[in-house]
């Protein structure tokens, strides 16, 4: 080992490592160092003689003062055309490269002149990011300033025509390296969120195109750098990759009780430094098409998005009218819409909903928890705005046991996230199997919650989880029946896989101690089967290949069948509920008069309608329809037909805000009966365009079927369906038009999801026939599907 790194390695010491904020002091006494070092070594190579024209200047981590133990030395020899002629001046750069070679350090070098750096900087981006760091080392200092100005000019300049590129760039790298958070084994340096993101922040700034955070970035970016002095005076190598050698070490030497407590930190960094340099470059795009679009003065372009939230440069804000220190839901509400939205919560907003909304009250109000359960099913676009929220420290106030799990390794070759992130993974790729269960809320619970065990001295996550998803789903007011449902999910979330792999699928045994972990429900059943797919597929390729599916399918079925089988012999389905109605003593006489009898109660922030109408045909489509066109949210509802008369109860959300008033209902419903179809106009422009629904893109199609022997005197049609604005009523009229009569329908919300139960008959009565049953479930289906 040679005087240089020796000397290096003492400046880094061990001693000072575990001790915080002394890996600045550190890094900067090894830069000192350096700089006088290479300083050294010029007066040698000059010799006494003075070089007009020619100047040493470093780039990299070397210029920027945070540079490791053991880090390359980036170094360009810069020099005026006029002075030095091109043999004198490589002569001289061989005198001062050779003692650094000599001495054990690595070299990255060259030797330009000012217009070589500017030509470099256009047509290398990466060049070009980091000549922007140029720093005099030696030399003619005003060489230096003069190619740095020149390259940082240009880089303002054509900001414009490069962002495009180093976007590209930074996504292929990321592609290439993958998530430094989420890896075991990861490069500190290229990984997405390690230390070259922090060098693309400080690019975008340079541009003028945007500012970056500071504050916890910078906290973050310390913290990696640390790890990497670490792996330097550990391996005693100028590595960035921190493999599993030597993560022992490396936490040893900065003061953690374990490894996995280095990984935790270290990805909580890297999570950190990725959501802000993928946010910076985002603003930055949208910055500057508002430039390149822009004409005349450049005003704040607002497209409302519901719940107070508007869409601005390709992010979800609040409105100046929401009122956050007295609404414990906003979180929720904002969250949702940007989730479903396809775009991130900016970090303004994300900062005010941290600082400013009312912790939830416990246990949760009803509309919250169905908001919850909106904001697990809304897809891939829920990984982004989750991890916003989970920064700004709004998830730990949901569900404080997210704390225990945030940023956990997972030492298992089949896993490739974090706990925390292999959860939400798990969550999105169950939201595209909703239609497979017919809870799907529930569904998104226990995925949410399944390895919320995975905690330091756990020795059953499976077992700890099931006590601390009890704990949470209590917190949030889940009823007794769902809880015990999920509560159980989460306990056996492994039990499929494990017996369709180890066990024969078809023994009997093996299904009877399948059919125990379900407590011999179907319901329950789907749930595991579904939730055991999306578990393995989010955790890898190694979990969940062909086989493995294969055999989880070969038992599912056989189990299904064995307790369809048993559900048959233990006595007929159930039959439709009709309940003896009380009406108000004013009801007949508003409906006798021809006027719709309505009636709202409000509690939570959900509103409850109950309406009492004149049957005729079409009166269920058109009551749908004009609370949509009024902006409400169909969250259940109780349609049914008693003696003529229509007694329907709505439960709704107003996504405005809004308080429905009866008279308003009662006057639209009037008005649409006597012909005039104005009322319902606002539909149309509710209607979402462009805007992708919950779960699109990773469902089936809507699924429709007649529910054999549930009724004896009408037909039972089952729809599941991704709900959206207008659906109830674009299935009231397909049952209109197919000449349906609904004696009483069933409406159920869960997860963005709609399972509707209609009671159909001919007009007259009577049961449908086989042909005219499968006509109406066709119809349906094309409606949903908006064929």
């Amino acid at each position: 080992m040679t005087d240089v790194t020796t000397r290096r390695l003492d400046l880094a010491g061990t001693r000072t490592f575990a001790t915080p904020g002394a890996g600045q002091t550190r890094r900067r006494a090894l830069a000192d160092f350096g700089l006088g070092w290479l300083q050294e070594l010029w007066r040698e190579a000059c010799a006494g003689r003075r070089h007009e024209g020619v100047a040493l200047a470093a780039v990299g981590s070397l210029a920027r003062g945070d540079g490791g133990p053991l880090s390359d030395y980036d170094l360009v020899l810069v020099h005026h055309p006029r002075g030095l002629s091109g043999k004198e001046v490589g002569a001289f750069a061989d005198k001062l490269w050779y003692p650094i070679w000599d001495a054990g350090v690595r070299l990255d070098h060259s030797v330009r002149t000012v217009a070589d750096c500017r030509a470099v900087a256009a047509d290398d981006l990466s060049a070009a990011v980091g000549l922007l760091d140029l720093t005099h080392v030696a030399g003619d200092a005003d060489v230096v300033n003069a190619a740095r100005s020149t390259v940082a000019h240009d880089w303002r300049a054509n900001a414009r025509t490069r962002l495009g590129e180093m976007q590209e760039s930074v996504v292929q790298r990321h592609a290439r390296q993958g998530d430094l958070a989420h890896l075991i084994e990861p490069d500190l340096k290229e990984a997405h969120g390690g230390l070259r993101d922090m060098s693309v922040l400080r690019a975008l700034t340079a541009a003028w195109l945007t500012d970056r955070p500071h504050g916890e970035v910078d906290d973050a970016y310390e913290r990696i750098l640390d790890v990497r002095d670490a792996i330097h005076v550990v391996t005693g190598r100028g590595r960035d990759r921190l493999t599993r050698d030597d993560q022992d070490a490396c936490a040893a030497l900065l003061g953690y009780t374990d490894a996995d407590d280095l990984l935790t930190d270290l990805s909580t960094s890297a999570r950190t430094i990725a959501y802000a340099v993928d946010g910076t470059l985002r603003r930055a795009m949208q910055s500057q098409r508002a430039r390149t679009l822009r004409v005349g003065p450049r005003r704040p372009q607002l497209a409302p998005l519901g719940y107070g939230l508007y869409r601005h440069d390709g992010e979800a804000v609040l409105g100046p009218s929401a009122d956050l220190a007295s609404d414990p839901i906003i979180p929720l509400r904002a969250a949702v819409v940007a989730a479903r939205g396809g775009i991130p919560l900016s970090p303004t907003t994300l900062k005010n909903l941290a600082a400013q909304a009312p912790p939830m009250p416990e246990p949760w109000p009803e509309v919250a928890r169905n908001l919850f359960a909106d904001l697990l099913a809304a897809g891939p676009g829920l990984v982004t705005v989750w991890e916003g929220l989970d920064l700004a420290g709004v998830v730990e106030r949901w569900i404080p046991e997210w704390q225990a799990v945030r940023s956990r390794p997972q030492r298992n070759a089949v896993h490739r996230h974090t706990v925390d992130r292999h959860l939400i993974e798990t969550v999105v790729a169950a939201s595209g199997m909703v239609r497979d269960v017919s809870r799907p809320d529930l569904l998104m619970l226990a995925a949410v919650l399944h390895d919320i065990g995975k905690v330091p001295g756990s020795r059953d996550h499976s077992a700890t989880g099931a006590e601390l998803a009890d704990t949470v789903l209590q917190r949030i007011g889940i009823g007794d029946a769902d809880r015990v449902t999920v509560v159980r999910l989460v306990r056996e979330h492994l039990t499929l896989v494990d017996l369709a792999t180890r066990r024969d699928p078809e023994d009997p045994a093996t299904i009877a101690a399948l059919s125990d972990a379900v407590d011999g429900s179907l319901t329950t059943l789907d749930l595991l089967r579904a939730l055991t797919e999306a578990d393995a597929s989010a955790a890898g390729p190694k979990a969940w290949s062909d086989w493995r599916a294969g055999l989880v399918q070969r038992l599912y079925t056989a189990c299904r069948t064995a307790l369809t089988a048993q559900a048959a012999t233990e006595g007929p389905l159930a039959v439709e509920p009709m309940e003896t109605l009380t009406l108000p003593d004013d009801a007949l006489d508003r409906v006798a008069s021809g006027e719709s009898y309505v009636t709202v109660a409000s509690l939570g922030g959900a509103h409850r309608i109950d309406i009492i109408d004149r049957d005729r045909a079409g009166l269920f489509a058109d009551t749908a329809g004009l609370l949509a066109a009024h902006g409400f949210v169909v969250r259940s509802a109780i349609v049914r037909t008693v003696d003529g008369l229509a007694v329907n109860e709505w439960w709704v959300e107003s996504p405005g805000g809004e308080t429905p008033l009866p008279a308003v209902i009662s006057r639209d419903l009037t008005r649409v009966a006597s012909g005039d179809r104005s009322p319902l106009g606002k539909l149309q422009r509710r209607r979402p365009v462009g805007v992708r629904s919950p779960g699109s893109g990773s469902v089936d199609s809507t699924r429709a079927m007649v529910i054999s022997s549930a009724s004896d005197t009408a037909t039972v049609i089952e729809v599941r369906a991704t709900d959206r604005t207008g659906l109830l009523q674009d299935i009231g009229i397909t049952l209109a038009r197919a000449s349906l009569s609904v004696r009483s329908a069933h409406i159920a919300t869960y997860a963005g999801q709609t399972l509707d139960t209609f009671y159909v008959t001919e007009f007259g009565g009577g049961q449908l026939a086989p042909a005219r049953a499968a006509q109406a479930v066709a119809m349906i289906i094309d409606t949903c599907d908006g064929a």
